[in-house]
Parts: structure tokens; sequence; C-alpha cells
């Protein structure tokens, strides 16, 4: 392996585990902060602005790299204008609105570097069909849904931060074998980044990423992917970043469902995700995590298998996915009560209600 991947990783990791500590006493110094509420877990005012040593590591691995040489200003601007929305949310809490304005904005950056999704490409079935103009509608929706997607799980100490790990080792991974060296030492800096953030973040937390690091997080995940994990970007190889983000993708998918079913607003706030119903039936604050841990490293594995399953392969995996999918349905309430056969038996089993 060339020696600059390690740097790419190291260098990240040093520099947050460095520069966090400061982060941590300027959150408390201009406010930005996170107070408790009934709808929160935690019970202390804690800082929230820990992206932001998130971002200072991805930019000290940016220069120690030689990334500057790449021609990624497009998707550099985007990053920051990412970041500065999230600084700004998290001092003074933003409206949807201008968080929403802030992330049109970057999308619209990516696209005119002319980062698209242009194709359809369904394995087995469809080799390719350029979709024309829909796709910068398509490629802005895929943006701006991905970089909110780890917003909306940031609920429990080392969550989001472990979760976006998981999803970035795994494009990590994808894109060493197909040899997409951007790509990998881009998702190497960004995960020594978020590793590093982990040790001040996982339970108990010292600091929350906040809408910086969780917006920021979102926006890499979803560039790496536009970057393309296979020979063109398509629709299908999207189907592979949406199965590593299973975890904050379908929870989001079934909050929207639940919210639906119980005819409220698809905004309004609930403690019916994942990790809220997690603890309701037992589990610990950390076990949760864990768990949750667990449930996206089985998604990466099933998107790494796709890459290169044959079509029995691909409708095994589909399968077995539809299974999880079920049991996180019932788990999150998206599904009616007489339809939930394996809270049935976990509560048969160990007695709990």
């Amino acid at each position: 392996m060339d020696i600059k991947f390690l740097i790419a990783f190291f260098v990240s990791f040093l520099t947050v585990l460095i520069i966090t500590p400061f982060v941590i006493k300027f959150a408390h110094k201009i406010g930005a902060t996170d107070q408790p509420n009934n709808r929160k877990v935690h019970q202390k005012v804690m800082p929230r602005l820990g992206g932001l040593g998130i971002f200072i590591g991805v930019v000290a691995g940016y220069f120690a790299t030689g990334l500057y040489n790449e021609r990624i200003t497009g998707i550099i601007v985007g990053g920051i204008i990412i970041v500065i929305i999230g600084v700004l949310d998290d001092k003074y809490e933003l409206s949807a609105k201008w968080k929403l304005l802030g992330q049109l904005a970057a999308a619209g950056i990516i696209v005119m570097t002319g980062l698209r999704i242009e194709y359809i490409s369904i394995p087995f079935v469809l080799e390719s069909f350029h979709i024309g103009w829909f796709a910068i509608p398509l490629t802005i929706f895929w943006i701006v849904g991905i970089t909110n997607a780890i917003n909306l799980i940031d609920g429990l100490d080392g969550l989001a931060a472990g979760i976006s790990s998981i999803a970035i080792a795994t494009i990590a991974v994808l894109a060493f074998i197909a040899g997409k060296d951007l790509i990998l030492i881009l998702s190497l800096i960004v995960l020594g980044s978020t590793i590093g953030f982990l040790f001040f973040n996982f339970h108990p937390a010292k600091i929350f990423m906040g809408d910086t690091g969780a917006l920021f997080l979102g926006y890499c995940i979803s560039v790496f992917s536009l970057l393309g994990l296979y020979k063109s970007v398509t629709l299908f190889s999207l189907f592979i970043p949406i199965i590593i983000l299973g975890v904050p993708v379908f929870d989001t998918a079934f909050a929207i469902i639940r919210r639906l079913l119980n005819k409220q607003p698809i905004s309004a706030p609930d403690k019916s995700h994942l990790h809220h119903r997690l603890l309701a039936i037992g589990f610990s604050h950390r076990n949760t995590v864990l768990v949750m841990y667990g449930f996206g490293i089985f998604f990466s594995m099933c998107a790494v298998f796709l890459t290169s399953a044959t079509l029995l392969g691909t409708i095994i995996i589909m399968i077995v996915l539809a299974l999880i999918l079920h049991v996180i349905a019932e788990l999150v309430g998206a599904v009616k009560m007489r339809n939930k056969p394996f809270l049935k038996f976990y509560r048969k089993v160990f007695g709990r209600q």
C-alpha cells in the first residue's frame, strides 16, 4: 500500500485527537451547546461543535497528502459551505429553510462541476440509459438527502460518528477493490478524522458533533458515492451507498411512513427512531449504540457482496435485507402490532414489554 494512504489516515486522526479538547473549550466559550430536554437522552449541557474538529482533521489530511494538486475545487467549496451552515446552526440554531438553502447551494456547485447521476443501469436487466436533464434534480436530491441522513440519527453518544465510520470504511474498501485511489484517499482522511472524534464522542460523550459534523459527514458520503465506485456514475451504483447507509436511510424512511400512518407532519419530532426503540425495550445506552453498529456492519457487508454477486447471490442478499428491514420496521413502529412476529418472539423469550 502507498505510504500516502497511511499518512492520509494518521494525520487526520492525530489532528482530531489534538484539536478536539480546544474545540470543546471554544464551544463552551461561544455558547455552542446542546441543552437537555424531554426528547434528548443527555441530562447536562453539552458542547456541540465537534464537527469543527472533524473538519480541521480533514483539512490537515488534505494538505499533508498533497490533495491540493487534485482538481476537486468544487467539492472543497461545497464542503466549506456545509461546514459554515453547520457551525452557524450549532451556535444560533438556524431555521430549516436556511439550512436547506445552504445544502442546495453546495449541491448546486457539485452539479456545476459536471459530477452527476447520468445513467440508469440495472444489472441483468438494463445495461445503460441516459436520463438527460433529469440528472440535475436527481443529483441535487441525492446530495441533500444523504447529507441529512446522518443528522437524523445523531441521537446517542457515538452513534452518528460510528455509523459514519462504518459507511466511510466500506466506501474505502470498495474504492481499494475498484482501484479508485482518489476516493480511497479522501475516504481515509475523513475516516481518520471521524475515528479520532469517537474518542471524545463515544458514551459517555465529552462533545457532540452537532450539525457541523453530521451534515459534513453526510455531504462527504454523498459526494464520494458520486465520484463513482463503478466505472461510471449510474443510478444503480447509488443503491450500494444506500445499502451502506442502511441504518440512517431506512430509519428515516420508516419515520416518514410512521408519521403518515399516524397522520402527523413528516417533520414532527418523536422518540420512535430505532435507537429510541432499542432503549425502550431494555438495551442500555452503550449496547443500543453497539447494536446499531452491528446493523451498520451487516448492511455494509451486504453492499460489498452485492458489487460482485451473481444474479442468485443478489436475490439471496436482497431477501435477507428485506427480513432485516422488517425487523427494523417492527422496532420503529412502521408496521402495526399484529404484523410484528419478531417483537412478539422477543417478548415471549425475554418477558419484556
